[in-house]
Order: structure tokens, then sequence, then C-alpha cells
């Protein structure tokens, strides 16, 4: 009778069945999706839905050769490493990465720092139907049914379950008995300390001439908002043509990437209607390199301008 068992478990194929890819993916950036929630504001299901779709769980050529987990594009502004492969059109250029952690915290920042995604980030956090649908009218992605694979992806997989976490994390924790309790503000429901009011999700970024840029509130340095936006205290300061960190007033544009190398079309001159301004000043204004405006200019140095006086912006 054991012979007999032995044989018949030999010819029994075997049970056992591989864990789905799509969950596999899914259990291993799930943490990194919940952080970048908390981070930038980006629910973590449309960050998981979306690098599921678009990557098919990692396992896409994309993903596997560029780290690129999101099908994002090269776009005029970015000079890093890249990839090229036939999508709507034969060889098109997309962004390579060094690593996929890399990759989901770029798809965030780029989704806060590209006006059209912007409204996106006035619903609930945990709305990922119009996130879902926000992203297709966005034009995110040329695939008619792009919002239903998302919100598919979300329910089949119930990726909700982790906006739920994020916003759980976030909350602050109790006061200890006897102790003043620090106040909190509430931005899209998810609390933040005041003290990390420099974090991305507390206020907008816009864009200027294709760079993302915050308008400084009071309390706010280069330096504490290089970290709030995950950059280097020296990026900050190259990226505002600045060689050492200045007092910062409430209000000033900081850009958050390099600025462009002119500005953008119809917007060639500028003249100047008050003395004082400064070639730094008006950089910062059309969001184009304070070394092109010198250079298109003559200039050795930052001015001041004068009345009527007009400004280079773009090259000739």
């Amino acid at each position: 009778m054991k012979r007999l068992l032995i044989l018949v478990a030999a010819l029994v194929p075997c049970l056992c069945v591989a864990q789905n890819p799509y969950q596999s993916y899914i259990e291993q950036f799930a943490p990194l999706a919940v952080a970048e929630m908390q981070r930038t504001g980006v629910p973590a299901s449309i960050t998981l839905a979306q690098a599921l779709v678009e990557s098919g769980a990692g396992r896409s050529v994309l993903a596997v050769q560029a780290n690129n987990h999101f099908g994002i594009k090269c776009h005029e502004e970015w000079d890093g490493e890249t990839f090229y492969k036939d999508d709507d059109s034969a060889k098109e250029c997309f962004r390579a990465y060094a690593s996929a952690e890399e990759s989901f915290r770029a798809h965030s920042d780029f989704l806060r720092s590209r006006e059209r995604y912007q409204s996106l980030f006035d619903l609930e956090p945990t709305d990922y139907k119009g996130w879902a649908r926000g992203l297709k009218k966005a034009g995110y992605a040329t695939d008619a049914r792009y919002a239903n694979k998302l919100i598919s992806s979300i329910e089949d997989f119930q990726l909700y379950r982790y906006d739920e976490e994020a916003l759980a994390q976030a909350a602050p924790a109790p006061a200890a008995r006897g102790l003043p309790q620090v106040a909190a503000v509430e931005q899209r429901r998810i609390p933040v300390a005041v003290e990390r009011l420099t974090l991305p999700m507390s206020r907008k970024v816009l864009e200027r001439n294709g760079v993302p840029y915050v308008l400084s509130i009071e309390g706010d340095t280069y330096r504490s908002l290089a970290s709030a936006y995950d950059l280097s205290p020296k990026e900050i300061l190259r990226y505002n043509d600045l060689a050492y960190e200045q007092e910062l007033e409430p209000d000033t544009i900081v850009y958050l990437a390099r600025k462009k190398t002119q500005a953008a079309p119809g917007t060639g001159r500028f003249e100047a209607e008050q003395n004082g301004l400064t070639l730094w000043d008006i950089s910062q204004m059309f969001g184009v390199q304070l070394k092109k405006i010198r250079l298109y200019n003559s200039y050795r140095g930052d001015g001041p301008t004068h009345i009527g006086e007009t400004i280079i912006l773009r090259k000739l």
C-alpha cells in the first residue's frame, strides 16, 4: 500500500501554484507607493495601478532595460539617460533611471510639476476613480480605455487599501498627557504637522516656462525646501542661479528643476518698467538661466536695469 501511495504521488501533477506576478509586484512596491503618497499626495493606489498597467508588473522592456515603470517620455527638459523604443511613433525617447525606486519618485514629481495634472490634487486622496479619469483626460496616455484599466486594477487587487494605509500613517500621534499638543493643518484631508508645511503635498507646485516651482512662505529656507522636495542644497541653489544660500523672503519663486536656456515663444524680449531689476530677477521671472540672459545681452554682471531697457530672453 505504501508503495502504491508513493507511485500515485509521483504521477499526480504538482498542485503548487506560483504567486501571481502582479501580486508579487504589488507586495514589492506598495511600501514605496505609500511613502510617495505621504511625500507628494499622489494616491498609492494610482501609483501602483499605473505601474502595473504601464510596465506589465515590471516585465516590460522599458521597465527591465531602463527601470522606467510608468512610460514617461523624455520631453524637452529631460537631460538624463535615455532609452529608445517604438510607441505611438517609431523610436520614441523614454527616460531611463538608475533603479525602479528612482522611477517611482520621478513619477510622483512628474505629476506634481505638470500644470495639466494640478487639478487632480484637489480631489479627495481616496477618489481613485476621479484620479484615473483625470489622468486620461489630461493626456497621460492615448489608450481610450486607460482610466478603466486603472480602475479595474485598483479594484481587482484592492489597491485602495494602500491609500488608507498612507492616510493612517500620516495622522499625528496622540499628545502625551500633560504636554501641549502640536497644532496640525489639513491638506486634502491628510494631516501634516506644522513644522513639515514645506512638504510638497502642503502647497501647489506651479510651472513657468515648463519649469516647476513653488512660492516660498514664512519660515522657508532654500535648505528646507531642498529637503522637502528631495533635492540637495547645492541642487536647489544651482537651479535658482545662486552661489550661496541667502535669506528667503515669502512669495519668492523657488525653482525645483533647471531653468530653460531661453524664454517661451512670444516672450523673447522684456522691457523694464522699473529701475533696479537685476538680470537675476528677470531670470526668475521668466524661468531662464541667468548665464544665458547674460550671453544674449552681453552683460558681465547682473544689472541693475533701467526703465525702458530691453532685455533679450531668447537666442536671436
